[in-house]
């Protein structure tokens, strides 16, 4: 399947590709693309199979899946190398792909994600969760999410970022969203493959991230050698959204820095 997706910038700029996370779309990357498009990068930001309006009818969608997708996509727009982003789910699947289609990645962003292994409690809970969305829906489930995914902070002083990111975890299909859970149940643990990664690597992670907190970025930064950590104070697990500025700065940053320059 080819995914829905957007391509800004020059199609002769430097390709980014970014993935968004669970329970989201590519919107969540609008900020970012649209200024790294204008300064000469070619930005593609995909709906993952089952979220927004790339469609599915798979009722357990795995992370090799939404791995192979990326790099269908990738073939589809002919782009041999390119620079892969990805935030929470986002950066699970971006570490599959990087053990399953080595060579790809020429430089990788990891934000707000974890690599290891779900305890038997939350494996649980995803399983939980999917059979409670497809039942339900995605409104209760959103409005219970939303005051973790981003900081008290956030809430108080951006109301335009809390509308944005309830609305695209409102919208979700539930069954595409039910699909994820179960898959990301059972995905593998990335923590040895970190070592593996030779490639420049950005980790990011809000201050406030109640998903995946700072130590967890600490531990991939540590375990991938030369990789640069960046903080965003005052943020929760989506930063890109929540500090904007800050977060696409670092990435500036950090792609002119690594040679991944347009």
């Amino acid at each position: 399947m080819t995914l829905s997706h957007d391509d800004l910038g020059p199609k002769n700029g430097r390709p980014v590709l970014l993935v968004h996370g669970h329970p989201f779309d590519r919107s969540m990357w609008r900020p970012q693309a649209e200024h790294l498009a204008a300064r000469g990068y070619r930005v593609v930001i995909p709906d993952l199979r089952g979220f927004g309006t790339s469609k599915s009818e798979d009722l357990k969608t795995t992370l090799d899946v939404f791995a192979q997708d990326l790099v269908d996509l990738a073939d589809h727009l002919e782009l041999a190398r390119f620079v892969l982003g990805g935030l929470s789910m986002g950066g699970q699947i971006v570490m599959h792909l990087l053990k399953d289609h080595p060579g790809r990645a020429e430089a990788v962003l990891l934000a707000d994600t974890f690599p290891g292994l779900d305890t038997p409690a939350a494996k649980q809970a995803r399983i939980d969760t999917a059979a409670r969305i497809t039942e339900e829906g995605m409104h209760g489930y959103a409005d219970e999410l939303l005051p973790k995914m981003i900081s008290k902070q956030t809430r108080a002083t951006r109301q335009d970022v809390e509308a944005h990111v309830l609305k695209m975890m409102r919208n979700a299909p539930e069954e595409g969203a039910a699909a994820a859970l179960r898959g990301r149940a059972e995905r593998p643990d990335y923590t040895e493959g970190l070592k593996r990664i030779d490639v420049p690597t950005l980790v990011v992670v809000g201050s406030e991230d109640e998903f995946t907190p700072v130590e967890d970025a600490r531990l991939i930064h540590r375990e991938i050698t030369g990789s640069t950590l960046v903080v965003v104070d005052g943020a929760g697990h989506l930063p890109n959204l929540e500090r904007e500025t800050e977060f696409t700065e670092a990435l500036s940053t950090f792609l002119t820095t690594s040679g991944a320059t347009p």
